[in-house]
């Protein structure tokens, strides 16, 4: 049994947020179960084995919100690590060695950013040095270091993507498409107006909880009307999930079948054949199924909920050759392996999929920020874009799913319950995330197009406050944000 242990400065940083949500990742970045406590100034983690690790938590940073912050990779050992100064360093060589990539990619650097990165490291300096004799001292340099990374990171990421996309442009190479999700009843009028001005793709969700509500028959009204207005605005279509491996994403009688996976993936079969069969030739691209590494529906185990992904892309592709077929993968931090055993991370139960040769044509990140738990905690930008490199290793081209929120009040028409931090999240912040997250993920070569997985607060929805039309269905800063990105980049 292991144990990690950290001093915290001040003590008040040890929330019972912090207590939930930290984590500890090894080597290949795989989270193990961990149990977390606090005792006074002092926050332990403990799990099975011994190995080092980086610590991940969120940590209010002045500027910046609550990101998740990482150290570098630690030993244990017996003496407490001093918690905001392994945060400051993991955070400073983060920065530092992106930095570093991007200049040898032809980055011009933006003024400012290296005084920034300099004062980081004379801030981390002085709170390396005087740890030992005054902790208190060395967690408020290491807090400013913190700031100084932070706000050189964002100089940095917020460059690179302006360079990026416009050298692409200027070169008239192909740029992502960014779309949103349709949501489950046709738009109107004024909503149809608000999306054309944003997006130029669009995802109809073809799935199984609003398709096949009585077993063996199917309301295809919805969607049919859907993909029609998108073929009239000639708008690019993603049709699915097909497959939605959550609660809300399954019908409610097949709860029935829970102890017959067989039966199971007949009626998955069915499904997929019958949507794919209606709207072949209507759609760019298929989702074959998303959630895939989070379920725990129908108590499948990974090798069955393998069996279900790899049988809706098989049919989708026989039946459809000529359209790609995606599969979608949630959290992919991994953060909810803090709290249960897995033996397929995201990473992993992709290259699994990838390895059995089901031609697979492009692979979908799910993120939806700042909601816990069920949703994927704040990251800063190079986090971020070091996720996304990390999966672009596949060859194949990323799709990413996204959304965050504009209030932490409650949601009636929420599916999901979850917590945000309280005052963490606004209009103003969630435009602030469009903004900067956005054309970072589109500036991605991998990167084939950017969808924002709520569109509207004002019908039912997954995520609270995620959409980016309000209550009222009028425009949320972020929408002005999305249709100007559009405008600048896309087509």
């Amino acid at each position: 049994m292991g144990v990690m242990r950290f001093r915290v400065y001040p003590p008040e940083r040890i929330t019972e947020e912090v207590v939930r949500q930290a984590y500890l990742t090894g080597i290949e970045r795989m989270s193990w179960p961990v149990r977390t406590t606090a005792e006074g100034e002092e926050l332990r983690l403990q799990r099975s084995v011994s190995d080092s690790a980086a610590i991940h938590l969120p940590w209010p940073v002045e500027g910046h919100g609550q990101p998740t912050l990482s150290s570098g990779s630690l030993i244990e050992r017996q003496e407490p690590y001093l918690l905001p100064l392994e945060i400051a360093r993991g955070t400073l060589v983060q920065v530092r060695n992106q930095l570093s990539d991007w200049q040898l990619m032809g980055l011009s650097v933006p003024k400012g950013a290296a005084a920034r990165l300099q004062h980081a490291v004379e801030r981390f300096s002085w709170a390396a040095v005087s740890q030992g004799d005054n902790p208190a001292e060395s967690a408020r340099h290491a807090e400013e270091s913190l700031r100084a990374s932070l706000d050189a990171a964002g100089q940095l990421s917020a460059a690179f993507a302006d360079q990026s996309l416009t050298v692409r442009r200027n070169a008239g190479r192909p740029l992502g498409l960014l779309g949103a999700d349709l949501g489950s009843t046709p738009l109107d009028s004024p909503t149809g107006r608000f999306f054309l001005q944003a997006f130029n793709t669009a995802e109809v969700p073809i799935g199984w909880h609003n398709t096949e509500t009585t077993e063996g028959r199917y309301a295809w009204a919805v969607n049919d009307s859907q993909i029609e207005w998108c073929q009239r605005h000639h708008l690019k279509v993603l049709g699915g999930p097909l497959l939605m491996l959550d609660s809300a994403g399954l019908p409610d009688w097949l709860y029935l079948y829970e102890d017959d996976f067989e039966s199971v993936l007949d009626l998955v079969s069915a499904l997929v054949r019958a949507a794919v069969e209606r709207y072949r030739g209507r759609v760019d691209a298929w989702v074959c199924a998303a959630r895939v590494n989070t379920a725990e529906v129908l108590s499948l185990t990974e090798q069955q909920r393998l069996r279900l992904v790899a049988r809706c892309v098989e049919l989708t592709r026989a039946l459809d050759p000529d359209t790609p077929a995606l599969v979608s993968f949630d959290q992919p931090w991994a953060e909810y392996m803090r709290d249960r055993n897995c033996d397929f991370p995201p990473l992993h139960f992709a290259d699994t999929l990838l390895r059995a040769d089901l031609d697979i044509s492009g692979l979908m990140l799910e993120m939806n920020i700042g909601y816990y738990p069920g949703g994927t905690l704040a990251r800063h930008p190079i986090e971020f874009s070091r996720q996304l490199d990390t999966w672009s290793l596949f060859g194949l081209p990323l799709w990413i799913s996204l959304c965050a929120p504009s209030a932490a009040t409650a949601d009636k028409l929420a599916a999901r319950k979850a917590s945000l931090p309280a005052g963490g999240w606004t209009p103003a912040s969630q435009q602030a995330f469009a903004a900067r997250f956005v054309p970072l993920a589109l500036a991605k070569p991998a990167v084939q197009g950017v969808l924002w997985n709520q569109l509207r607060d004002n019908q039912p929805h997954d995520f609270p406050h995620g959409g980016v039309l309000d209550a009222r269905g009028k425009p949320k800063p972020a929408m002005g944000t999305l249709a100007a990105i559009r405008k600048a980049y896309l087509k």
